[in-house]
This record gives C-alpha cells, structure tokens and sequence, in this order.
C-alpha cells in the first residue's frame, strides 16, 4: 500500500484524524503543540495521530494528499480541516467545537 493509499484509509476509518510532527505526548514543532491544545480544548477524546517524523512517505504524501504545503494537518469525518493557524481562527469563533458536535 502506497502512502496516498494509507493516508485515505487513516482519514477514512478514524473520525478525528491529526498529522503532526511528534506525538501528543512529545509534539516536535510549537505548531503541533498548538494543534494537540486546540483539540484537547474542544474537548475531543479520541483522536489518531500520524507521526510524520516516522514515515517520509507519508510526510511528503498528506502535502500532495491535501495540497496543503504545511503539517500538522487535521481532517474530520474524511475532511480536510486546516493547519493549526486555521484550527485556531476556527476555535476562537467557535466553529471548530461545533464541527466536533456532529
């Protein structure tokens, strides 16, 4: 299975998926960190997370996957959210939360 394969089986299958550098434990960038606050804030429970440090395919694959140059990257339900500067704007006026709420 190639990474595009993988990566649409992850975004398909888990309900909140998160690509980030690190883990939630040990985020490796100030952006997954923040990405990692924002969902623990909304109060979300489960969330998969992709190490992309651990897989190269995989980190370059979700920019293409995505067309979105930057990790961390969040999808819901299969859909591309944004990174954490989107995932911020979206907590602060409340859509994010609301976007769990489904």
């Amino acid at each position: 299975m190639d990474a595009n394969e993988r990566i649409r089986q992850q975004v398909t299958t888990n309900p909140v998926v998160l690509y980030m550098k690190g883990t939630p434990d040990a985020p490796m960038c100030g952006f997954s960190a923040a990405a990692v606050q924002i969902l623990e804030a909304c109060g979300v429970e489960e969330v998969t997370t992709v190490n992309v440090l651990e897989d190269a395919e995989v980190r370059q694959g979700i920019k293409e996957f995505s067309n979105w140059p930057t990790i961390p990257q969040l999808y819901v339900n299969g859909e591309f959210v944004g990174g954490s500067d989107i995932m911020r704007e979206m907590y602060q006026s409340g859509e994010l939360k609301k976007l769990f709420a489904k």
